[in-house]
């Protein structure tokens, strides 16, 4: 079965973090996020996948080449951005009309049964099949209105709030048979939510799979820092510390964490729990880290104190620094002695932070 990956694109709060990489493989739980994706894959029976990339394609191709995980890959270049229903036409003649395939949103965390939805898919004979997953906030994201059999009625694109129909939400998962391509218009942008789905519902043809466990939309920091906490928790209970780490002196560890590799860690140090640290990090006497990301090749000076925030590649943190609460640091920046940067910001690539931030701003 082939599966395509809409692999354009970040999301809005995450895009300062790094102009070199797109958030598809931004570390999550030790390894880029697309890798846990392509893994459930291969699982799930997949032999052919297909990257519907239009930004940073090289960045996919450098990574992933033309396999992994013994699954053939292809990859269908934009030329401008088409939208999750043109990305799909523009990669018509790669994925065929032989059978149904699965398509996928890069930037979602899940654990569902790739199997068991194509199955109730062909047992409906849709034409569509989206995976529904239930929150509590639906204002965020399609919602739905299905029967009695699982067919979806009504499809509202991010209702306002306190007017979706139900609280079962789009995932970001669908199988699709080749009759899609008679509904989505060649060579210009079409959004599949907006513009195909509720056409489908019309004819009858669009089908729902409610399914629960692990789902998240890495669109916010928040969201982010939760998908890394759930992958520790579930995947990495007992923590990973490669072999090539060196702690100097005694350092307390709580689990679960991840540490890449030819990382030094300084006495007196505190990491842990639910962090996620990437290949050749320098950390320093005294450092507190929790529930954090740090991206590879960073530098985290003496006595400073990370909790809940997300450092880019190459970010050089002073001493005495302590940063909190959903901030972001983005590639190569450089953050001074003796800051404080609290409530969700924002400092994007290569910038240098002189002062103290204690309210939600964007630092360019």
């Amino acid at each position: 079965m082939k599966a395509v990956i809409i692999a354009g694109g970040f999301g809005t709060r995450l895009r300062p973090l790094s102009c070199t990489r797109p958030k598809h493989l931004f570390p999550i739980g030790g390894k880029p996020l697309l890798d846990w994706t392509l893994e459930r894959l291969a699982k799930g029976g997949a032999d052919d996948v297909v990257f519907a990339v239009n930004y940073l394609y090289e960045a996919f191709v450098k990574r992933y080449s033309k396999s992994i995980y013994g699954m053939k890959l292809h990859y269908s270049r934009e030329a401008r951005p088409l939208g999750t229903g043109g990305c799909v036409k523009n990669a018509e003649k790669i994925i065929g009309h032989d059978e149904p395939f699965l398509l996928l949103n890069g930037d979602i965390l899940s654990n569902i049964d790739y199997a068991k939805l194509t199955s109730e898919h062909l047992r409906n004979a849709a034409t569509a099949t989206m995976a529904l997953h239930r929150v509590d906030d639906p204002s965020r994201y399609g919602v739905v209105e299905m029967t009695e059999k699982n067919r979806i009625k009504r499809f509202v694109e991010k209702p306002e709030l306190g007017k979706a129909p139900s609280n079962l939400i789009n995932a970001g998962v669908y199988v699709l048979s080749p009759e899609i391509f008679n509904y989505i218009p060649a060579e210009r942008p079409v959004s599949i939510e907006r513009e195909v789905f509720p056409v489908l519902a019309r004819d009858n043809k669009l089908f729902g799979y409610e399914f629960d466990g692990l789902w998240i939309d890495m669109g916010e920091p928040s969201d982010y820092l939760k998908g890394n906490r759930l992958l520790l928790d579930t995947e990495l209970k007992n923590g990973r510390v490669a072999d090539s780490v060196q702690l100097e002196g005694e350092v307390e560890i709580k689990n679960p964490i991840v540490v890449g590799e030819n990382t030094n860690i300084g006495t007196e140090s505190r990491i842990g729990p639910h962090v996620a640290i990437g290949d050749n990090v320098s950390i320093g006497r005294g450092v507190c880290i929790e529930n954090s990301i740090i991206f590879s090749g960073t530098v985290i000076s003496d006595f400073s104190s990370l909790k809940g925030v997300i450092i880019g590649e190459y970010a050089i943190i002073g001493r005495w620094v302590k940063i909190e609460d959903n901030c972001i640091v983005g590639d190569h920046a450089m953050i001074h002695d003796n800051i404080m940067l609290t409530k969700g910001v924002t400092v994007c690539p290569q910038k240098e932070v002189t002062e103290s931030v204690l309210s939600p701003r964007c630092l360019m």
